[in-house]
């Protein structure tokens, strides 16, 4: 099975192309660019240099969320555009899993920064989740990590790095980007998700439906349709 797999939920962008869990292609970029402006061309620039054409493709795997509004709405709209144009399965992986590196031991909790000290975080022994992933303020994710003997903290770690050493200092931590090769071997064991239903996992309501329910009250339907 040859597939494509990539993620913008953060400022990096990774894409990867595989068969099976052979790595094909890849690149990760870090540059200050609209991942708008970027996906596409760096999907045909892969594609090109391993003479691979579209309909060589038979899965296309994208990181689902949580992470950027803008991000997430980007890899999910390219994602289903690509699946459906191509005909091929599409699948969805956690963004926050695939910050977590291979081979880690004890807990480990990929964070991604959400602003004013609130992050996303997921709570994972290897690749399995112990807690549900969610939107936390940091204090509430080193309660939740403290009973552990052994943590590691993964992902946008640099701005939590002096909270970590106060409160855990017998945790590790190590800033990693989004590894979308992982997230192309995560998306190959599992089952295609509906094209139709497929969403960003945003984790947080966006900020415009949370200022909407202020003044209105959540009812079955959601903020989106009602607008």
């Amino acid at each position: 099975m040859k597939l494509l797999a990539f993620d913008t939920s953060s400022k990096a962008l990774s894409v990867a192309i595989l068969e099976d869990e052979t790595l094909l292609a890849e690149t990760t970029l870090t540059i200050k660019k609209n991942h708008s402006m970027t996906l596409m061309p760096t999907i045909d620039f892969l594609m090109q240099q391993i003479d691979l054409k579209p309909k060589d493709l038979d899965r296309i795997v994208v990181a689902e969320g949580p992470g950027s509004y803008t991000g997430l709405r980007i890899a999910v709209a390219t994602a289903k555009t690509l699946a459906h144009t191509l005909k091929i399965d599409l699948v969805g992986v956690s963004s926050l899993l695939a910050l977590v590196p291979d081979d880690l031991e004890g807990l480990v909790v990929p964070v991604m920064d959400a602003r004013r000290n609130n992050v996303y975080a997921g709570f994972y022994q290897g690749d399995q989740l112990v807690a549900p992933e969610g939107h936390f303020p940091f204090e509430e994710v080193l309660e939740r990590a403290v009973t552990n003997d052994k943590v590691t903290f993964v992902g946008e770690v640099t701005a939590f790095e002096g909270q970590i050493q106060a409160h855990l200092p017998k945790a590790t931590f190590s800033e990693t980007l989004p590894d979308a090769v992982k997230i192309g071997r995560l998306g190959l064991k599992q089952a295609p998700a509906s094209l139709h239903d497929f969403v960003p996992n945003y984790l947080k309501r966006v900020e415009a439906e949370e200022n909407w329910l202020k003044d209105h009250t959540e009812t079955t339907t959601s903020y989106i349709k009602r607008l």
